[in-house]
């Protein structure tokens, strides 16, 4: 069965669509959201307010509810786990697949106009106890000819942040612009299920990564509550190929003193590099969240900053093309390009939606006339 969600995820999300599309779809995108939760206009990152609330109640839900028994495998001895994480890390275990601590999102509001995210503490295997779960009941029942979801009845609606802990992941669009020609393209990823546990099978934006510590060790949880910081370490990771060891089990990460950190600090500054906030929404199969934002880089900085940008890395591998001087190209940031990836191809609902978005907000993204 896990094999059949991982190799049918589009087909599933599409389905599901078919049968009863929710009124909280982002107009134009497969991506849930509560309207406030998606601005009228891009919105400089720098201006998006987050609070930190440490002593948030448990939700109402957690993945152990007896509406999962009719999904969760039986071990070798005939008792069944007790959670859906325990059954994958047994029975079909991914390359990344660690309970690392998270910021669980709590509330989405504005401040004077502005963005305002309240999180509090969370575990990353709260995604795969939920929303895998409920993905996975969900094939289960297409398989069986069932109409029968009985723990996706129970969440209900999946943009109430007090019913489960919701875990976000931050997903940005990157887009090389170069202003003198007009032409901008994005980099592509296609995520491998063998090494993901979440969204495998499916092309995806990059980066891509939970909003969470670079370790949990306690000194982070404040030093990496930040969303530029996250987004920086991702673009290391998957265009950059590093790891996710940044020593921050001994030390906090001094970001100050980062040259990847510097570089891209200044750019923003002197505005080679742009940052924005574009909304959050839910998958509606899995109801995974993302936090919606894009990154335009000027053409000669993204040249120099990702000279040496990977095409594989631990989460699966870059999509692209090498152009006519044989550096790695992207994919073109044209209409017929977003419609394509949007409407054609199997890809996070997460990702399409940022593709439309972008493409409706693209005069701002790039400072077009």
């Amino acid at each position: 069965m896990r094999s059949f969600l991982n190799d049918h995820r589009f087909e599933l999300t599409s389905r599901l669509l078919t049968e009863s599309t929710p009124e909280q779809l982002i107009p134009g995108t497969p991506l849930l959201a509560r309207r406030h939760w998606i601005p009228e206009q891009p919105v400089p990152l720098e201006r998006v307010r987050l609070r930190w609330r440490p002593d948030a109640p448990e939700a109402d839900l957690d993945g152990g509810e007896p509406e999962l028994d009719h999904i969760r495998p039986h071990r070798v001895d005939g008792t069944a786990h007790r959670r859906y994480a325990d059954a994958v890390g047994d029975l079909a275990r991914p390359k990344l697949f660690e309970d690392r601590s998270c910021y669980r999102l709590l509330d989405v509001g504005t401040s004077a106009g502005d963005p305002t995210l309240t999180f509090g503490r969370g575990r990353y295997f709260d995604v795969i106890n939920i929303c895998e779960a409920v993905a996975h009941e969900y094939a289960a029942a297409v398989l069986a000819g069932s109409a029968a979801t009985p723990f996706r009845a129970a969440i209900g609606d999946p943009t109430d942040l007090t019913r489960r802990p919701v875990m976000a992941a931050t997903s940005t669009l990157t887009i090389r612009h170069d202003r003198r020609t007009g032409e901008a393209e994005f980099v592509l990823h296609w995520r491998d299920p063998e090494k993901v546990a979440s969204g495998g099978g499916l092309f995806q934006v990059m980066p891509v990564g939970m909003f969470q510590a670079s370790h949990d060790a306690l000194w982070n949880e404040a030093n990496d509550f930040d969303l530029w910081r996250s987004i920086l370490r991702e673009l290391r990771e998957e265009l950059l190929g590093g790891t996710e060891d940044y020593g921050s089990d001994q030390a906090p990460i001094d970001y100050a003193t980062w040259p990847l950190n510097e570089s891209l600090t200044a750019a923003r500054a002197d505005g080679r590099l742009r940052v924005f906030w574009l909304g959050l929404g839910m998958d509606p199969l899995t109801f995974v969240t993302d936090l919606l934002t894009v990154a335009v880089f000027d053409a000669e900085l993204f040249d120099e900053t990702f000279r040496r940008i990977v095409s594989t890395n631990d989460e699966g591998h870059r999509v692209g093309l090498e152009d006519a001087t044989g550096r790695s190209a992207g994919i073109p940031f044209t209409a017929e390009q977003v419609d394509r990836l949007t409407g054609a191809e199997p890809m996070q609902p997460a990702g399409a939606a940022l593709l439309r978005l972008a493409w409706r907000h693209r005069k701002a993204l790039l400072r077009l006339p």
